[in-house]
């Protein structure tokens, strides 16, 4: 927890916020993250994707894993091959 990845094939950068014990593939633009990316690389899809937004939360449905975005990008990010989704704000218990 707390590794920052980055893309190789375009600005995004996220910090592991939450991580389930064992290792898990965050890929942007089909090409895996890293801690020291070289020489930028073109996408492996092709596509631009729904990239993401800085300062926002992301998380894949069914799993403990949760990124904080730390720089977007338009490339989509992946866990073990699923797309993350920005993780929703909890509400805020009502006051009397």
């Amino acid at each position: 927890m707390g590794q920052t990845l980055k893309s190789v094939v375009d600005a995004t950068s996220v910090v592991v916020i939450k991580s389930p014990g064992g290792d898990a593939a965050v890929t942007c633009g089909g090409h895996e993250m890293t801690e020291q990316p070289g020489e930028p690389v073109p996408a492996a899809d092709g596509d631009d994707g729904p990239g993401l937004m800085l300062g926002k939360r992301y998380t894949v449905e069914g799993t403990e894993i949760e990124l904080l975005c730390s720089h977007g990008g338009r490339y989509a990010v992946a866990v073990d091959g699923v797309v993350v989704e920005q993780k929703s704000a909890k509400p805020l218990p009502a006051s009397d």
